[in-house]
């Protein structure tokens, strides 16, 4: 399904609790790559790759200002995957409402 393509990257981005620590991180406001290294006790060539992963999802951008790149959440963060989400649960949803309905229909009386 091509129009989800988003949520490979996304959920992928998610699965890891150092680039979901980022993101909490990056909400409270900007922060430099050596900033997040330090903090999250990695190397910069670490703390790199991740930041890279949550770039690929969309869920931070970088700016590069004089030698020091500073990461900030990028500016729609997740509101496509909880649409999605959304959505799924109210299909799971109905289909319960259907189950619940056709039990009472099927149901013995007693």
């Amino acid at each position: 399904m091509v129009q989800y393509e988003f949520l490979d990257a996304s959920f992928g981005a998610l699965a890891d609790p150092t680039r979901r620590g980022i993101l909490e991180r990056l909400g409270g406001g900007p922060a430099t790559v050596s900033e997040l290294a330090e903090r999250f006790d990695m190397t910069l060539t670490g703390i790199k790759k991740h930041i890279g992963l949550l770039e690929e999802a969309g869920m931070v951008v970088t700016e590069k200002r004089g030698r020091v790149r500073y990461c900030m959440l990028g500016a729609n963060v997740l509101e496509r995957e909880v649409a999605w989400l959304q959505g799924y649960r109210r299909m799971l949803e109905a289909r319960m409402d259907r189950l619940g309905e056709f039990l009472e229909r099927t149901e013995p009386e007693q």
